[in-house]
């Protein structure tokens, strides 16, 4: 899953794809690396950001997915938690609803179930777009796994096939750095609930305080961590460089037995 941020403010990539040709231009140059799907945001999930009303939120994303649906036949999702948002993205192309939000309004829910696209489901604690000081957790696995178990439910209460369910642990979301590497260490517990999993773990600040790199230099330390991702159950990357991240994923599913080599000659002659 390549990244496309259509804000100015957007925690990596500070406004680089905020215009709406360059978006277009990202989304494409990401399909084109290799990308199975492009999720487009217009709200950085950052709460130390300006504030972003629905309208202008769909201003800024539905215009990308039009013209990224009109242009490719890559898988369109749009990374929101309002369900008007939602709405007018699937309307206008979108596959795919990434609710980061941990489905906090249901209603997210309800538009997808009246629709054919999909959902993420996240585990978040906090209300949208506000600080949560200092996450506690037990046992960060277990109460991970038991939250994203009952979102699900509710989802599927509201009417989403489970088949068009995709779940997501929340890296760094609402938790701190060693609440996040133990969460890659047992993610299988997480994969282990049946559903596709996908993690978002792209330079993120666990990645930058694990390594003390700063954001520009943390793509070998995020490809890291994605790896063992795969290794333990995710089947979908959010990343920011498309090129890299698909030669290690398939580099990763070769040795994981997915896929076979692109050719045989080693040692074969």
């Amino acid at each position: 899953m390549g990244i496309v941020n259509r804000t100015p403010d957007s925690f990596f990539d500070a406004g680089r794809t905020f215009a709406l040709d360059r978006a277009v231009e990202a989304a494409l140059a990401a399909a084109a690396a290799g990308a199975g799907w492009v999720d487009v945001g217009g709200v950085p999930f950052s709460p130390n950001t300006d504030e972003v009303s629905a309208s202008e939120e769909i201003e800024r994303v539905v215009p990308v997915v039009e013209a990224v649906a009109a242009a490719s036949d890559v898988v369109i999702s749009v990374d929101t938690f309002r369900a008007e948002v939602a709405e007018r993205s699937i309307a206008a192309g979108a596959a795919v609803i990434n609710d980061t939000s941990g489905l906090y309004d249901p209603q997210v829910a309800e538009v997808v179930a009246s629709s054919r696209a999909s959902l993420v489901i996240t585990h978040s604690r906090a209300q949208p777009r506000r600080h949560f000081p200092r996450p506690q957790y037990g046992d960060v696995a277990t109460e991970i796994r038991e939250f994203l178990i009952s979102r699900v439910e509710l989802a599927t209460r509201l009417g989403v096939p489970e088949d068009r369910i995709v779940i997501d642990p929340g890296h760094d979301l609402n938790k701190n750095t060693l609440h996040t590497l133990e969460l890659t260490r047992r993610l299988d517990e997480i994969a282990a609930i049946g559903l596709p999993l996908l993690a978002a773990v792209s330079n993120k600040d666990f990645v930058g305080e694990s390594t003390g790199l700063a954001k520009p230099d943390r793509l070998n330390a995020s490809i890291a961590a994605a790896t063992v991702c795969v290794f333990n159950g995710a089947r979908i990357l959010r990343m920011h460089d498309v090129a890299a991240a698909v030669q290690a994923v398939t580099m990763t599913e070769a040795i994981l037995g997915f896929r076979p080599p692109k050719y045989l000659e080693h040692n074969l002659h």
